[in-house]
C-alpha cells in the first residue's frame, strides 16, 4: 500500500508540474527531462533487460526525427506523418543491423553499434535529400494542431507525459511476458538460458527491434519540439550516450529508472548551460565521462537500486533482486 500511495503522489506531481512551475524556462524543462525519459526508457528495453548495451541508438533517434521533419520539407505533411515511417525505417535498420551484431557480447557489441552509428551519421551528412549538414527544418509557424508547432512548452509537457506513460506500458507488458523472462534469463547468463531451451538469438533481436522502434518515436517527438534537425542534433553519439547514463543512473533493468535518471541528468546539464553559457559547451563531456566513473565505481545497480536495497533494510526484508541472487 505504501508503494502504491508513493507512486499516486508522484504521478501528481508529475502531473501538476506545469501548472505550478509555470515559467517557460520550468516547462521547457520539464517537457526535455520526459522527452529523454522516453528515449531512455526504449533503450532500457535492450540495454537494460536484455544486458546488450548499445551506443548507437542514435541511429534510430535520427530515423524518427530526419522522418518527421523529412514529411514536411519534401511533401508538405504533417511531421505526424513521418512518425510511422520513422518506425518502420527503424525496425528495419535494427532488423538488418541486429542479426550480426547481436552475435557479439560485451563491449564488441558496443563498439559495432558505434560504427553503425557513425557510418549513419556520414552518409547523412553527405546527402543532399535528407538536407546534408545543414539539416531539415518543419514548419516555421503551426498551419494546424496536427503539426504539433506550439509556442509553449506546456502542450509539448503533456504530450510527451502521455507518450511515456504509453511506453512504460508497453515495457510493462514486455517484462512481465515470456520475452522479458527470456531476456532476463539471457542477462544473467545466455549460456545458461540456451541450454534451458531460450530462443536467445531471436529474443535479443525482437527486443532490438521494439527498442529501436520505440527510439524513433522519441526522435520525432524531439525534432517537432526544435522544428528543427540536423547531423549533430539528431545523429550525433553524444545523444546514445546521454540515453545510457540516464538509464544506468536511475537504473537499468526497472521500469521507472530512465525517468529518475532523465530527472536528474537533465535539470543538471541545463541548468549547467545556462550558468555558464557559451563557456560551458566543453562541461557535457566532462560532466558524462564524471557520471560514467561514479555509475561504474559506486552504484552499478542506480540509484533505484539502491532506494530500494535501503528501504528494503529499513522494513528488514531483503531486496527482490538480491534475494534472486541468494537462491
Amino acid at each position: 500500500m505504501r508503494r502504491w500511495l508513493w507512486l499516486s503522489v508522484a504521478l501528481a506531481l508529475v502531473v501538476a508540474y506545469p501548472l505550478v512551475l509555470s515559467t517557460p524556462f520550468q516547462q521547457r524543462l520539464g517537457a526535455l527531462v520526459l522527452l529523454y525519459a522516453i528515449a531512455a526508457s526504449a533503450w532500457n528495453v535492450v540495454g537494460g533487460y536484455a544486458g546488450q548495451v548499445s551506443v548507437g541508438h542514435v541511429v534510430f533517434f535520427g530515423c524518427g526525427a530526419y522522418a518527421a521533419m523529412g514529411a514536411y520539407a519534401h511533401f508538405g505533411l504533417s511531421p505526424l506523418v513521418g512518425i510511422p515511417v520513422g518506425i518502420v525505417v527503424s525496425v528495419a535498420i535494427s532488423a538488418v543491423v541486429g542479426v550480426p551484431t547481436l552475435r557479439l557480447s560485451g563491449h564488441y557489441f558496443s563498439m559495432a553499434t558505434i560504427a553503425v552509428a557513425e557510418l549513419v551519421r556520414l552518409i547523412v551528412t553527405n546527402t543532399d535529400y535528407l538536407g546534408a549538414a545543414v539539416g531539415l527544418s518543419g514548419p516555421t509557424v503551426p498551419r494546424n494542431v496536427f503539426d504539433l508547432s506550439f509556442i509553449s512548452a506546456l502542450p509539448y509537457y503533456y504530450l510527451f507525459l502521455t507518450i511515456l506513460a504509453i511506453t512504460l506500458g508497453i515495457t510493462w507488458w514486455m517484462v512481465n511476458s515470456r520475452m522479458g523472462f527470456y531476456l532476463r534469463a539471457i542477462r544473467d547468463s545466455e549460456r545458461a538460458a540456451r541450454s534451458l531451451g531460450a530462443p536467445a538469438s531471436r529474443t535479443k533481436l525482437y527486443a532490438f527491434m521494439l527498442s529501436a522502434g520505440l527510439t524513433s518515436v522519441a526522435g520525432a517527438l524531439y525534432a517537432m519540439m526544435f522544428g528543427f534537425v540536423d547531423p549533430e542534433s539528431g545523429l550525433g553519439i553524444l545523444i546514445s550516450v546521454k540515453i545510457l547514463i540516464m538509464a544506468a543512473l536511475g537504473g537499468a533493468g526497472l521500469l521507472f529508472g530512465p525517468l529518475v535518471g532523465a530527472a536528474i541528468l537533465v535539470p543538471l546539464e541545463e541548468i549547467s548551460n545556462n550558468l555558464l553559457g557559451g563557456k560551458g559547451a566543453g562541461l557535457t563531456f566532462v560532466l558524462y565521462g564524471a557520471m560514467i566513473v561514479l555509475i561504474a565505481r559506486f552504484q552499478p545497480g542506480g540509484i533505484l537500486t539502491l532506494i530500494n536495497r535501503v528501504w528494503a533494510k529499513r522494513n528488514g526484508r531483503m531486496p527482490k533482486t538480491e534475494a534472486a541472487r541468494g537462491a
